[in-house]
Parts: C-alpha cells; structure tokens; sequence
C-alpha cells in the first residue's frame, strides 16, 4: 500500500511539473504576440543632407553643391534654378548622394529637393535654397572670329583673356567646337593668356563651324571667371593656298587644287629676311600705315613711314605683310628688297587690276601662305596665325 501511495504521489508530481511546464508555455506564446503586435516606426530612420545650407549666398558655382542620405536611399533630387530650369545630376549607384552633372550659374539662386527612404520603406525629404556669387573679376575673353564670317582653309581660332588663366583644363572644358563634318578641334596654349584652337588639318571647304563658349561661370584663375556665354558659326570658304618662293621671288597661288597665278614678288633682303613656315592671313585693309619705328636693325638713312601702303594683308603680329607695292617695281621677280614683307607690284595708291590688287580681292582671312627658301628663320607659331607649324601630336 505504501508503494501505491508513492507511486500515486509521484503521478501527481509528474503531472504538476507537466501542469507547469504547460503555464510556462502559455506565457511565452502571449509575450511573442505582445510584440508582433507592437506599433510600427512612423518616422524614417533616413537623414538627409543638402549642401549649401539653406539661405547661404555667395556660392561657388561649381564642387559645392552636394546632397547626401544616411540610413537609406536617395530616392529623387530636383535642382532648379530661379527660372524653374532643372539642373542635370545623377544618384549614386548606392543611392547615398547626388552631385550635378556640371556646374551651376554665377549670380542664380537654386532650389534642392531631395527625397529618401529608409530599410523600412519609410520616406522622408528635405529643401535648401541658396544663391551663387557674383564675380568681382572677369577675365574678359574676345576672340578673332566675326559671327556669319567666311575664312580660308587654315583660319585658326585664337582666344585672348585680359587676364592670366590658371586653370586652363577648365577653359578646354568650357569651349568646345560643332563641324559640320565631324572635324576635331584641339586647343594649345601661348602662355597663360591665349590658347589657339585648330583641326589636325586644313579645313575642308564649305565646313560649317560653331564655337561654344560657356566661360560665364567659370573661374579660370582664383576668384576671377570667364565672364562669356556665347556661340560663334562661321564657314569655310574656297580653298586658297598660296606659297612664296624667296629664292626664286615668286608666288604661286593653288586654289582648289589647280594653279590658277604665278606673281613676281620680292620678299625680305640680307638681315631683314622673311620668315619662313606658313602664315595665314590675319587680317585685311585696303589701305594701311607701316614705319619702321620698333623694327630692330633700321638705319636712320632708310627708315620709312607710308601712309597709305595698298592693299595690305597681315601675316604675322610683328608686321609681316603682303602687301602693295609702288616703289620698288623693278625688284618683282628680281631680289629680295623689303624688311621682311612679301612686295606685289601695285599703284601708289592701290590698282584692283595689279598683282596686288588682284590677288588682294581673291584672298580670304584665314587663307594660309607658305614661304620657302628664306634665309631667315621659321616663324614661331604664336606669331600670328602661324600655329600650323606645330605638329598635331604636339598641339
């Protein structure tokens, strides 16, 4: 009897410690519902960051503005300036920021709006308006090409900035070129103030070419920027090429492949002896003032200031012209008499139907001019137009 009774006891106890097992279960599954029932996040753990703070002025246009996300994803950012116009820009593959896909505009005033989401699908935004400076100093770029103008074959556009470029990479950026016939255009640098631009070439005829100039919001050098935003087309015309032989006094002038005049010239006597290398025409006057004052090596005896020099065209930035010629008729295909200038035979004050005057009116600017056979050196390329004498691996 005592062992049924133990036995029964350890029954019960078995089935208490089963009984509170069973409770203990109970309140473990009412807890796991407490929190599957818990309230959700109603804000987003995403935090959004914009620079420039909202209400900076005088904002540097460009490396400034960025826009940033922790604890999430950007979503959408919207940049639009005073005019509603959009700024480009792109989200980051990991959707952390958004930079602008180039710079922003001096003198605007912008407005950023970005949205994100967190882990969750929760969202979020925020706004910042700012405005970029004005420039106290501007460059002041101009350039050698006439809107709608015609030039020769080997027109080189050269651009001048009053003053020095420090970030010239930037500049090269900020112009570019539009041929009609897919023509590269590169850039080379005479210093820190002029960079030239040309194709490897000469221009074929009747190419259409627009330069874009977007240097307004540039700074090309600490605290002073471009100033200019502009587009300037012109067209190739015919082509004219002409080339003097200093040995032999005369020039040969091919246009579009075929000769079409061979010209007795003189060209630059012992110590004041041509150049050598291609020029290109630069400009063009119907009458023009040369003197020798600033020619070095110019004696008292034949010094020389002529009012009215006819039908002159500009080769190089030191004073080497075609030009007219009066007084020195009998050296045309002769020897070599000028300080350096091609002669071509013409009346005092200019004759359309002379050497001169013909070849004057069948000249574009930018028509190139070969001289061989000088005594004197090549000319440097930055001396005018003369560019074409770079190689194009070293342009």
């Amino acid at each position: 009897m005592k062992v049924m009774r133990g036995g029964l006891a350890a029954t019960v106890l078995v089935l208490t410690t089963a009984a509170c097992s069973a409770g203990g279960g109970s309140g473990a599954s009412g807890q796991a519902t407490e929190v599957a029932g818990a309230p959700k996040p109603t804000v987003s753990a995403a935090q959004i960051s914009i620079e420039p703070k909202s209400g900076t002025t005088d904002v540097k246009p460009q490396g400034v503005l960025k826009v940033a996300v922790a604890g999430g994803r950007l979503s959408k950012v919207t940049v639009t300036d005073q005019a509603g116009k959009e700024v480009a820009g792109a989200i980051s593959a990991d959707g952390a920021g958004w930079v602008p896909a180039a710079g922003l505009s001096v003198s605007s005033q912008y407005r950023v709006r970005a949205q994100a989401a967190d882990a969750n699908g929760l969202s979020t935004q925020a706004e910042s308006t700012f405005g970029t400076l004005t420039p106290e100093k501007e460059a002041g770029p101009y350039d050698n090409i006439d809107n709608g103008a015609e030039y020769g074959v080997g027109m080189i556009v050269s651009l001048n900035f009053h003053k020095s470029v420090k970030d010239t990479a930037a500049v090269e950026k900020a112009v570019t070129f539009e041929t009609s016939d897919g023509s590269k255009v590169k850039g080379h640098w005479f210093g820190d103030s002029r960079v030239d631009f040309r194709p490897e070439k000469f221009w074929k005829p009747g190419t259409k070419v627009t330069a874009h100039y977007r240097l307004k919001s540039v700074e090309v050098a600490p605290g002073v920027y471009g100033g200019v935003d502009s587009d300037q087309t012109f067209t190739i015309g015919r082509d004219q090429r002409s080339t003097v032989d200093a040995s032999e006094d005369t020039m040969t002038v091919v246009k579009d492949g075929q000769t079409v005049d061979t010209i007795p010239i003189t060209a630059g006597k012992r110590g004041f002896d041509s150049w050598n290398g291609t020029m290109v025409i630069e400009e063009k006057a119907e009458r023009t003032r040369m003197s020798s004052q600033g020619v070095s090596g110019v004696s008292a005896a034949e010094s020389y200031d002529l009012s009215d020099v006819p039908h002159a065209m500009r080769l190089t930035d030191t004073g080497t012209y075609v030009h007219g010629n009066s007084w020195a008729t009998d050296a045309m295909g002769s020897y070599n008499a000028s300080h350096g200038c091609i002669g071509v035979a013409d009346a005092r004050y200019g004759n359309d139907n002379s050497n001169a005057g013909r070849f004057f009116h069948s000249s574009l600017v930018g028509d190139p001019v070969t001289v061989v056979k000088s005594k004197g050196p090549e000319v440097s390329p930055d001396n005018g137009l003369s560019g074409w004498n770079v190689d194009w691996k070293n342009w």
